[in-house]
């Protein structure tokens, strides 16, 4: 095995094992109580959306609210539903920047508590309120000190009725851009707080002629999404996207029912880099599958597993990972075959919701980094059987459409591109750390 392959494995955190799939947490509390053990990790990892004006059908914020719904809790957390987190914690990189999964400890609290008949506790135990915005903020114009972002774009208003069916949402609006820009940020919200009681997703492809892009890219190439929990992508030091004149956004918002009649818009808020300023490295959000007219041709009652390669001319760090399939999905794996013929399973998400469309964005220690000559290897199950929870008509062909009762079979990968020289220096600097930090543990 060469040099630059060997550091490369291990760079990716899967070989050495560093990369545990949960913080160490606190010892499981013989009689846990809702004030002491558990409102705690309701504020951390499920307010975003069970909270007022939020997505979710009921508020956590008080025991009050959350008493009656404690059986239903249960179960849910105990199976791994919510909060909704699909990444299989036995195989790849269990690293990332936006885990909203619970623990062991965590989901053993919550089960422990039920189980004990839910009880209040000392109120003097509660911890105080999470802040949550009441008002519209540009979070990361703060950040740069601006007072909003350089470019806003929205979609077209929409009205979801209440009691309505979900709806998808999917006007084109021109950017107004008349020369090329790089984008440092990316920031994406619901117009209204009333917005975000409605809006479940909302995916914002960027529609432009790009001769510079990877083969499978195509156009359209995802540019950002926005879900509970998820509105800003910060792109890595000396690193960007590139929009060019004339490019179109191309939205596909998904709302749902708020209970009330309410109006809204996507807002897209876009950050760049100083004319004149050109980042070292270039971003792309590539499209990783079959598509298109027989790309997929599921058989009723049936299984299926479809495979996609996409070879990287050059070295390459994975940003992120969001695998995209529609009802009969199943399941998504991303896998990188080596030039040495190993093939090693990046992450692999086993039990695929189409309600919830994650981009598992990799912690910085941990995205994957790439020898030139690696393919990425994309498989996809679907299931098209009555087995399959949410499945309209398991006794129907399905091919490849646009229509949520169609299928697709792709993963949206986040691609940054590295000369061999940044290559070799980064996967150096892994090494490095992965040595020093396997040193600490042994002392």
């Amino acid at each position: 095995m060469s040099r630059d392959v060997r550091f490369g494995l291990s760079a990716l955190g899967i070989a050495f094992g560093v990369f545990s799939a949960s913080a160490v947490a606190a010892e499981v509390p013989a009689s846990p109580t809702y004030t002491r053990d558990v409102a705690p990790i309701f504020q951390e990892k499920c307010e975003a959306c069970h909270r007022p004006d939020s997505i979710a059908p009921m508020s956590l914020r008080t025991y009050a609210e959350a008493r009656p719904w404690a059986r239903s809790i249960r179960a849910r957390v105990d199976a791994r539903q919510m909060p909704p987190w699909h990444i299989d914690k036995a195989l790849g990189i269990q690293k990332f920047k936006n885990d909203r999964s619970l623990n062991d400890d965590q989901i053993e609290t919550i089960v422990k508590w039920v189980d004990q008949g839910a009880p209040q506790g000392d109120p003097k135990d509660m911890p105080a309120a999470r802040v949550w915005p009441t008002t519209q903020e540009w979070e990361y114009a703060k950040v740069l000190g601006q007072k909003e972002p350089d470019l806003i774009i929205r979609s077209t208003p929409w009205t979801q009725k209440a009691g309505a069916n979900d709806t998808w949402h999917t006007p084109i609006v021109a950017t107004g851009l008349t020369e090329p820009r790089w984008v440092r940020a990316v920031e994406t919200r619901p117009g209204t707080i009333k917005g975000r009681k409605i809006t479940h997703h909302a995916n914002a492809d960027i529609l432009q002629i790009d001769p510079d892009a990877p083969a499978a890219a195509m156009t359209p190439g995802r540019f950002t999404e926005w879900a509970v929990g998820k509105g800003v992508e910060l792109m890595r030091p000396d690193s960007g996207m590139l929009m060019l004149p004339g490019s179109r956004i191309g939205w596909d918002i998904h709302y749902s029912n708020g209970g009330e009649d309410i109006t809204d818009v996507v807002e897209l808020g876009i950050y760049f880099y100083p004319k004149g300023q050109e980042p070292k490295h270039r971003q792309h959000l590539v499209r990783m599958g079959k598509t298109g007219p027989g790309a997929i041709d599921i058989a009723p009652n049936s299984l299926q597993l479809t495979e996609f390669y996409f070879p990287l001319r050059q070295a390459a760090r994975i940003e992120s990972f969001q695998p995209h399939m529609h009802l009969r999905g199943k399941a998504q794996s991303l896998e990188a075959v080596l030039p040495t013929g190993q093939t090693v399973v990046l992450s692999h998400v086993a039990e695929f919701d189409f309600m919830w469309h994650s981009a598992y964005v990799y912690a910085d220690d941990a995205a994957p980094l790439l020898p030139k000559g690696t393919i990425i290897k994309v498989k996809t199950w679907h299931d098209n059987t009555a087995a399959k929870r949410g499945n309209p008509d398991p006794n129907v062909w399905v091919g490849y459409g646009g229509r949520t009762v169609d299928e697709m079979a792709h993963a949206w990968v986040n691609v940054t591109y590295l000369s061999d020289q940044d290559y070799d220096a980064e996967v150096r600097a892994r090494q490095d750390r992965l040595t020093r930090s396997t040193q600490q543990q042994q002392q």
